[in-house]
């Protein structure tokens, strides 16, 4: 698949949205910005070298507050850009105890 082949439509922003990539295990930070989205993948301009780190799955935070993030899993680096794709959770999949909601 290239690049330009998607099959969700995405959202270019005018001008990046600033964001926040941190790692699945919480070691880890650094500033991003989103360039374009969609309701399965983005397109994230690194503000910060990422070597070292561990970039097959992290959370991209989408708000300032925290509250809205995504889990998502590295598909493409272009230089300081690299292409993610968000990991859903499947419906029906079991939570973690204590965050089941109460019936």
């Amino acid at each position: 698949m290239t690049y330009g082949d998607r099959k969700d439509p995405r959202v270019k922003f005018e001008a990046a949205l600033d964001s926040v990539m941190i790692g699945v295990d919480g070691t880890w930070h650094r500033e991003c910005a989103i360039a374009d989205i969609s309701q399965t993948g983005a397109k994230l301009i690194l503000k910060t070298s990422m070597a070292g780190l561990n970039l097959r799955e992290f959370f991209l935070v989408l708000t300032p507050n925290g509250k809205a993030y995504r889990r998502c899993e590295l598909v493409r680096v272009e230089g300081d850009t690299i292409g993610v794709r968000f990991i859903a959770v499947h419906k029906g999949a079991r939570r973690a105890l204590g965050l089941r909601a109460r019936v």
